[in-house]
């Protein structure tokens, strides 16, 4: 595992290109930021018959991804996620989860960390759009190794998937031989006095925020919900039950997104507490990522006191 942090655009191109040379069906399709997805000097300049840039036009991109896969191939198209799910989500409706084509959706520059661009390009309805549609896979990985095994897991899955990334380098926090498994929440740290759910770079966030707890003397263990949908059931109701409860944190806003999933998980099995941290139903300004994460109660210290109220450990 390398131990510096990587850009996930960058792997995602790396793999993907990988994966042409071993399945002559995949192609890639972008929405005219063929150079932010990694694709261009990858499967692009490897199989250039098999890279196809549409432009600023995401709609249309959903259109040629589906008519590629009613033919048997496995298109990827990417874009910034904004525009994926926002622009085109009647296309990917209509075109991809209603006939049920395996086209992958990779989406780019997810959540407010995208920082200074600001409101218009900060996707924090992505993962509630998405897992609305019947049938469509939503992964949401944390890292370097995460995102190209999630780009594996995608080709072989039969139907859509949304694989969502974000900007800022990621540190390594998987370990080396570790598999993403669809529907199951990896355990990144053991707890039990409150469990901290979270998915893509929130992770890394809520292992800071869990590293310091332990220093209060809060046991808090961390689930990495890479799986969105299908969500891991038995990790959250184990949580519940063994920690009293969990905190959920998303760079994503707190309606439709991972902390409703979980909120629907534990309202049908009747156990646990939860506290949602997540953008709160508002457009984010435009700043710094950090800055931003701090504004909108992300940071790691917002991470710590949820966790320390629900376990019940308030100073």
């Amino acid at each position: 595992m390398t131990a510096r942090p990587q850009v996930l655009a960058d792997v995602y191109g790396k793999r993907l290109a990988e994966l042409a040379a071993e399945d002559p069906r995949i192609v890639a399709i972008d929405a005219d930021v063929s150079r932010r997805m990694g694709t261009y000097g990858g499967i692009g300049a490897a199989f250039p018959d098999r890279h196809i840039n549409v432009g600023i036009a995401e709609q249309n991109m959903i259109g040629v991804a589906a008519g590629l896969a009613t033919v048997g191939k496995i298109p990827f198209a990417g874009t910034y996620a904004v525009f994926l799910t926002g622009r085109a989500w009647d296309q990917v409706r209509q075109a991809l989860s209603y006939p049920k084509l395996s086209v992958k959706l990779v989406g780019l520059h997810s959540g407010i960390s995208v920082g200074e661009d600001g409101a218009t390009h900060q996707a924090t309805e992505d993962i509630a759009l998405m897992r609305a549609l019947p049938g469509v896979t939503v992964l949401s990985p944390c890292d370097a190794l995460e995102t190209a095994q999630a780009v594996d897991l995608a080709r072989d899955i039969q139907g859509p998937v949304y694989i969502r990334l974000f900007r800022p380098p990621a540190p390594p926090l998987m370990p080396d031989g570790y598999r993403l498994e669809l529907g199951k929440a990896p355990l990144m740290r053991e707890g039990s006095d409150v469990t901290i759910a979270a998915c893509g770079r929130m992770v890394a966030l809520a292992l800071a925020a869990a590293a310091s707890l332990a220093q209060e003397g809060v046991s808090a263990r961390v689930l990495n919900m890479v799986s969105i949908k299908p969500i891991d059931r038995d990790a959250i109701i184990a949580a519940a039950r063994e920690t009293g409860g969990l905190v959920s944190v998303e760079d994503h806003t707190v309606i439709g997104g991972l902390g409703s999933a979980v909120a629907e998980v534990l309202a049908e099995a009747g156990v646990g507490k939860l506290r949602r941290l997540g953008v709160q139903d508002c457009f984010a300004e435009s700043g710094d990522c950090e800055s931003l994460y701090e504004m909108y109660g992300l940071s790691t210290a917002h991470i710590v006191a949820a966790a320390r109220e629900l376990a019940g450990r308030g100073r």
